[in-house]
């Protein structure tokens, strides 16, 4: 907002002249120039579809016996099928994803990709920034697109957490002993959870409290159908564990979400990381297998083409913080990401806030003073899931799909999450019809600078 300001007042000055204000003050007032200007640029890089798999409990869900291109190729088939779009004209897909060796998984997604009938000359890269690298191969489509680099793109995230466990491999550089932050870097993310509520007094009543939330509205939003516009149905097979007999099924809805979840239960569950802590397994993030992906493009590329606009690409911003509490990391990225966006955390209608553990989604929340009735309004990871590279893109899709329900009523959306090593990322969204006509226009208080004919 300050930038878009100092512009106005500098486009203000030209507009003076000696005679006319030395002895008065302006009568023009600028009004908001709200994310850099009006959305119908059409250069701006602009989202046209959404899609995730449902997530399933790794190792127990529906995606178990499901190989993890099985999970890409359905999301990436689904762009282009309900768009239209000639897979031909895709200039690169990127895929987040964080277990996975990289060279096995980089040669996954190009079989899930060609298996989703994107031919042979369209590339496809993966990239790692753990738990944001959904969002991160969002950002590196839409930064690539604002480059010229091309004009369409697909970012997405893939994870299944049956197949790729979270295992150190090797042997660990006994340098890291000499620098204490570096070290910090291999705590299990369970103690930074746990350093996180000891260090900003976070209860295990308010982690246990944001957990039922979570589950409460999931539950809510996948019963009403609210996922059903994201959610596309994966066709796969499960094996008996006791008789390896396989059977084919069809998987259409989130797994790990219990609507019946209560204080009391939460309550019995002991702390999994540390003696008389408060992170358990019912206030963390579920591990969990799936995949998202998202259609970007430029907005004259989707204008041209008849594609409505589903959301802006506004901002993005990735921030370091300190290793041992890596969740304060949204806490750091959000105001960053609002503020490169030339808004204010007043202006924003939604959050989706990765709940990797709810010590560090509650401390964000209330150290940016948040409004609780913005924030996962369909729950989050704890309830939904959290596969690492997926979430993301999966959020991403999550948020999009809902600032279209709200229409004019939600026009800014923040998607964010804390990362392993001391990270957090963010990016800030506008709902795709969301620029009120003539919004960079001058607010005029009175007539005092127009011609004597027009007063």
């Amino acid at each position: 907002m300050e930038k878009a300001s100092n512009r106005q007042r500098v486009l203000l000055g030209h507009l003076r002249s000696s005679s006319s204000f030395n002895n008065h003050e302006s009568s023009l007032s600028a009004s908001a120039c709200l994310a850099g200007g009006s959305a119908a640029y059409g250069d701006d890089v602009v989202v046209v579809a959404a899609y995730r798999t449902p997530l399933c409990k790794s190792k127990r869900g529906g995606f178990k016996d499901t190989h993890a291109d099985d999970l890409l190729a359905p999301v990436l088939k689904a762009l282009i099928e309900k768009t239209n779009l000639d897979a031909r004209e895709v200039g690169d897909i990127v895929v987040g994803s964080s277990l996975a060796p990289g060279s096995q998984r980089a040669s996954e997604c190009r079989m899930a990709a060609l298996c989703a009938g994107f031919p042979e000359t369209v590339p496809i890269r993966t990239v790692n920034r753990k738990c944001s690298s959904g969002l991160q191969a969002v950002a590196d489509v839409a930064a690539s697109i604002k480059a010229g680099f091309y004009e369409i793109g697909i970012g997405a995230g893939l994870e299944s957490m049956t197949v790729n466990s979270r295992a150190w491999v090797g042997d660990v550089n006994p340098k890291v002993k000499r620098f204490q932050e570096a070290q910090d870097c291999l705590l299990p993310m369970g103690v930074t959870s746990e350093n996180v509520a000891h260090r900003f007094s976070v209860t295990r009543q308010e982690q246990d409290q944001a957990a039922v939330d979570s589950h409460r509205k999931a539950a809510a939003a996948s019963a009403s159908g609210r996922f059903k516009d994201e959610i596309i149905p994966v066709a796969t097979k499960i094996a008996d564990p006791k008789t390896g007999d396989e059977k084919p099924i069809i998987v259409s809805v989130d797994d790990g979400i219990r609507p019946n979840t209560s204080l009391a239960d939460l309550g019995k569950l002991k702390a999994v990381f540390k003696k008389d802590g408060t992170t358990t397994a019912g206030n963390s993030s579920q591990i969990s297998d799936g995949a998202a992906a998202v259609l970007l493009m430029k907005r004259s590329v989707a204008m041209r083409k008849g594609l409505p606009v589903l959301g802006v690409f506004r901002t993005f911003v990735v921030v370091g913080v300190d290793p041992a509490i890596m969740g304060v990391g949204p806490a750091v990225a959000i105001p960053a990401a609002v503020k490169a966006a030339g808004l204010e955390l007043e202006d924003i209608d939604l959050f989706e806030i990765n709940e990797a553990f709810a010590s560090q989604f509650v401390y964000c929340c209330k150290k940016l003073e948040l409004d609780l009735q913005k924030i996962n309004v369909n729950g989050g990871a704890i309830a939904i899931g959290h596969p690492l590279g997926t979430t993301g893109a999966r959020c991403v899709a999550t948020i999009l799909h809902e600032m279209k329900r709200r229409g004019r009523d939600c026009r800014f959306g923040v998607v964010s999450m804390c990362i392993g090593t001391g990270m957090g990322a963010a990016a800030v969204f506008e709902r795709g019809d969301g620029c009120d006509e003539l919004c960079n226009a001058w607010k005029v208080e009175s007539n005092n600078l127009l011609s004597k004919d027009s007063r």
